[in-house]
């Protein structure tokens, strides 16, 4: 099950993340101690609608651009839900194809899929377009 409290830390994250900012930072604009921000970027706490637009705005943000964000985040997990099953492993699958999920932070994620137990080979990389 995700949790929208866990959605809404990790689009703040890495927001603050994107522009460079330390936790010090944001918390001292947004006028929140550093630990409960931290809190919150990891979806430990669930910050109030006051608290959130006061985090949105030290970081330059419309709250409901975050909203939006957590709101598409949420979508796309109800959709993967409805196609695949939870395996005994924390995995996932649709009877063919299984995939293990394993999050490393808010910015980073691997994914393992294993089609009738044989791992399935990573898709080829493809070049990038050369900037004129």
């Amino acid at each position: 099950m995700i949790l929208l409290r866990r959605v809404i830390g990790d689009a703040l994250r890495a927001r603050r993340l994107r522009q460079q900012r330390t936790l010090r930072e944001v918390s001292t604009a947004a006028n929140v101690s550093l630990g409960y921000l931290s809190e919150i970027e990891r979806g430990h706490k669930e910050a109030s609608s006051e608290l959130l637009a006061a985090i949105c705005d030290a970081l330059g943000a419309q709250l409901s651009d975050v909203l939006r964000e957590a709101s598409d985040t949420l979508a796309l997990a109800e959709q993967v839900n409805q196609v695949l099953t939870p395996t005994p492993d924390g995995g996932l699958t649709d009877g063919d194809v299984t995939v293990q999920v394993h999050r490393e932070g808010p910015l980073k994620t691997t994914l393992r899929a294993t089609r009738n137990g044989r791992p399935t080979p990573p898709a080829p990389r493809q070049p990038e377009p050369l900037g004129v």
